[in-house]
């Protein structure tokens, strides 16, 4: 069980000073990046260091627990509209758009994680499940292609996520590549524009991209 993400029950106080470390801690990473001390966290959250570790036994439960809080604002009212849609390809890139914007505004939150997959099942189990469950009533209503699979989806998710290493974090240089995808396993290509294209941040494409 990770406690970061399935807790117990906490008195008031003690969850007002939960939320005040998950709040601070996603203040410091974007301000800092993902190598920000938790020291800075717990001083940012006015608390000591003793009242951290009572909550968190380590950043990466504290990270967990502030990407889980996200998931749960953003993505699961997302996902509840989703599934209440007749148009099951619709609820399904509903679902995708809600994911990469979390991903796009906590892109050193899911930096401090980088590497460890498996970490991240707890926080996304009822999002896979709602990914499958729309991927099947769309190939069913014909709107999404048979041949696709959930390893597919899976796999399409990880590197759509992974676009955020590649743009500026809190930008929406997702739209682009998602619309890609949405141009390769719906059964009929949307008939819109692309996004436009966002510039790759930094310089070490700069040789390359001319």
């Amino acid at each position: 069980m990770n406690r970061a993400v399935d807790r117990r029950p906490l008195r008031a106080d003690a969850a007002r000073n939960v939320d005040k470390i998950i709040s601070a801690a996603r203040q410091c990473f974007r301000e800092h990046g993902p190598e920000v001390p938790l020291q800075t966290i717990a001083v940012t959250a006015g608390v000591g260091p003793a009242t951290l570790f009572r909550n968190f036994a380590d950043k990466e439960e504290l990270v967990l627990a502030a990407l889980n809080r996200q998931l749960r604002l953003q993505v699961d009212p997302a996902i509840d509209q989703a599934l209440a849609d007749p148009d099951a390809a619709a609820g399904l890139f509903r679902v995708i758009d809600a994911t990469m914007r979390v991903a796009s505004e906590e892109a050193n939150l899911l930096g401090a994680v980088a590497g460890r997959r498996g970490l991240l099942t707890g926080i996304t189990g009822g999002l896979i499940e709602s990914i499958a469950v729309l991927l099947g009533r769309g190939q069913g209503q014909g709107t999404l292609r048979s041949d696709i699979s959930m390893t597919d989806m899976i796999r399409l998710l990880a590197m759509l996520i992974g676009v955020v290493d590649t743009m500026e974090p809190g930008s929406d240089a997702w739209r682009r590549p998602v619309a890609l995808v949405e141009d390769a396993i719906r059964t009929e290509r949307p008939d819109r524009a692309l996004p436009p294209q966002a510039p790759l941040p930094g310089t070490a494409f700069d040789a390359i991209l001319g």
